[in-house]
């Protein structure tokens, strides 16, 4: 499972013109789903996520976790992420999960997040998304577990 999180100032996704999710400060996290990715490593990545400092502390040091700042999460399904490009000049996608199992650790992963008390809105799974984002910093990290 690769989490690529991206701490905004704002963020929106759009599906045909119409905002479906948007967050003020936070992160966003485009979620790649993998073959052998289970509720296990949607935990760790969970946990990575939600406890990863990003954000600055009163000596302007990334000391922060989102828990830390209250901040936002926008969670948005990215199966590209899953994409092999050691190779050639197409990107193989034989290790991105089915969109049925990639969907089940997206609304397990998206349903933790707000159990654990963390503002969460999303994307919508599947559809042809649009996303606008402030980037902060710009600060961007991939997570893998």
């Amino acid at each position: 499972m690769q989490g690529l999180i991206q701490r905004v100032k704002h963020a929106k996704v759009e599906v045909d013109g119409q905002v479906v999710g948007q967050i003020e400060q936070g992160l966003l996290l485009l979620l790649g789903v993998e073959k052998h990715d289970d509720q296990q490593s949607t935990d760790k990545l969970l946990h990575k996520v939600s406890n990863y400092r990003v954000f600055s502390d009163e000596n302007d040091k990334m000391n922060l976790s989102l828990q830390d700042i209250q901040g936002e999460l926008l969670v948005v399904s990215q199966f590209t992420l899953a994409a092999d490009t050691k190779k050639g000049m197409r990107p193989s996608f034989s290790s991105a999960a089915t969109p049925a199992q990639a969907n089940e650790l997206y609304e397990y992963f998206v349903s933790q997040a707000r159990v654990m008390g963390l503002s969460v809105a999303t994307g919508q799974f599947a559809a042809d998304m649009q996303v606008s984002l402030c980037n902060d910093g710009p600060v961007t990290f991939n997570l893998t577990v």
